[in-house]
């Protein structure tokens, strides 16, 4: 065997002298506890769909509703939101049927009428499946892009009983929990996004582009602060040896055949090439290498943006005269980068991409990375980003690497959540616990948590994770309780709230008050004393 008969065949990869190689898919799954009936009480697994947005790290209760017609969610639901939650109630978890129309549609009408989370009921008595997106569909990119509801798919048996009980009249009260979809070992988050530096591949690569952006300011808090570990990588095939040669692979490959990506503009005759592409991801590569070894790994966000926005395709800027210029900007050694990045013509390995080749063949619980973009949090797949699947075809003997896309959204505060949702409870960094990413679920009835509406006081708090009842600190003054059906204000200060419960009475403009909060003569060392506290007897 030559140099090339080594190497393992990407799992997308049409081996095209002999069978496909199957890719290793891992589902994601998802916690389902049903709390009512009782007769269901329990929890289930789900898998979680790979679109919209998952809460990770939180959790939402529901009440299930099954719809008269339309029940596999194919149509528009008849009304105006008909399934939009009263003020005051659960929100709306649809149970729909599968069949007859792709799931993210399901998805995409039942929230237009109003739904908070998707549940399909599998048609198959099967293992759970991944619900995916389609491969090329014009209709589904008008809608893909905006479902922002989560879904999960459920086996046949159990959404059969669900089913029955909501046909039977019974109250079917269920929550979704993805506080578990991210492992959380530690105070520190490892994870990794496996991205492109082509900028001509449309809506897709526009988004990518985009996220890069808005998310640069957080990922690089995270890893100043050590919080975080973060690797970028980059997906590359290799040519089937009897096709080096060929005008295709030349244009699409560097080394000699061993790494290739797609020509971006999908026209081996005009424009940049696919070898083009591998070069700059190369290029990428070693300055996060280069980076690294300055301990200052964050560079990479600032070059890879840079670089977008200073060198793109569309101005014939993308060339290595403009990327050095970006790197010398950064501070970076231009000659470290060129020496790790070697020589594109060479019959020969290249440590970086042959690793990256190598971390593409998916490992644990993780399964293999076939599509752009993905997000490994925590060695778990983040689902709910919307990818370019790169797949290959046979074309007058040759191989031919294309873009199949989906309009998509790359969702910076569900990223971030996911990342934070994989540091243990209590150690994440401030970025995690802003009001950015907070789960906004004290707006709907306030979170069943304590209130006191005459002064205005709540012990509902928006976490990522989701709300929490913990009696607040207001004005100086500390309620205790329960923090659900009881908070009361404590301390010296508690008289300065709704006057701590005591009758108070306005005469004359003046407001008199029986709260007092007594003062105890405390003895101190060596026969001195001091109040430990203040009589308070409110005329004003």
């Amino acid at each position: 065997m030559g140099a090339l008969g080594f190497r393992r065949p990407l799992p997308l990869l049409l081996a095209l002298l002999a069978a496909s190689v199957e890719a290793r898919f891992v589902v994601e799954k998802n916690s389902l506890m049903v709390t009512s009936p009782t007769s269901l009480r329990g929890r289930r697994d789900s898998a979680i769909g790979n679109f919209g947005i998952p809460q990770y790290g939180g959790s939402m209760a529901g009440a299930v509703v099954y719809p008269k017609g339309n029940a596999n969610a194919c149509d528009d639901f008849d009304g105006k939101h008909p399934f939009r939650a009263k003020p005051g109630a659960m929100p709306t978890f649809v149970l729909v049927d599968r069949g007859d129309c792709l799931f993210a549609k399901k998805v995409w009408n039942a929230q237009n009428a109003g739904a908070s989370a998707v549940l399909v009921v599998d048609d198959k008595d099967e293992p759970l499946i991944t619900m995916d997106l389609p491969r090329e569909d014009d209709e589904a990119a008008k809608y893909i892009q905006n479902i922002t509801i989560p879904s999960a798919l459920i086996d046949k048996k159990f959404g059969e009983q669900l089913k029955k009980a909501v046909k039977d009249g019974e109250l079917v009260n269920v929550n979704l929990d993805w506080r578990e979809a991210v492992p959380h070992p530690d105070d520190r988050v490892e994870y990794e996004l496996w991205t492109n530096s082509n900028d001509e591949c449309g809506p897709k690569c526009d988004m990518l582009m985009n996220f890069l952006k808005e998310f640069k300011g957080a990922a690089q808090l995270l890893e100043k602060g050590g919080y975080s570990q973060f690797t970028p990588h980059y997906i590359t095939w290799y040519c089937p040896q009897a096709f080096v040669i060929s005008k295709q692979c030349k244009s699409q490959c560097i080394n000699h055949g061993r790494y290739c990506a797609p020509d971006p503009e999908q026209d081996f005759s005009s424009g940049y090439e696919g070898k083009d592409v591998v070069v700059e991801n190369l290029r990428q590569l070693c300055v996060y290498k280069v980076a690294n070894e300055h301990k200052k790994p964050w560079v990479w966000w600032d070059y890879v943006t840079d670089f977008h926005i200073r060198c793109p395709m569309k101005e014939k800027k993308y060339n290595k005269k403009c990327a050095e210029t970006v790197i010398k900007s950064l501070g970076l050694d231009v000659k470290k980068v060129d020496k790790c990045m070697g020589d594109p013509n060479a019959d020969s390995d290249h440590p970086l991409l042959k690793m990256e080749q190598d971390a593409q063949i998916g490992k644990g619980s993780r399964g293999d990375v076939t599509i752009l973009p993905t997000l490994v949090v925590n060695n778990r797949q983040y689902r709910g980003i919307n990818s370019i699947a790169i797949i290959t075809n046979l074309h007058l003997f040759c191989m031919v690497l294309t873009l199949k896309r989906n309009t998509g959204k790359l969702e910076r505060k569900a990223v971030l959540k996911a990342i934070c949702a994989g540091f243990e409870e209590t150690t994440e960094p401030n970025v995690c616990l802003s009001d950015d990413i907070e789960t906004n679920e004290c707006l709907n009835d306030n979170g069943g948590c304590w209130r006191d509406k005459a002064a205005n006081v709540t012990a509902c708090r928006d976490t990522f994770r989701g709300r929490v009842c913990e009696c607040p600190m207001f004005n100086g003054v500390q309620f205790k309780g329960d923090g659900y059906s009881n908070c009361e204000p404590a301390g010296p200060g508690k008289c300065l709230i709704n006057h701590g419960g005591c009758w108070h009475e306005t005469r004359n403009g003046k407001t008199f008050s029986a709260c007092q909060v007594r003062l105890e003569l405390i003895k101190g060392p060596f026969g001195s004393s001091h109040f430990g506290g203040i009589e308070i007897y409110l005329i004003n």
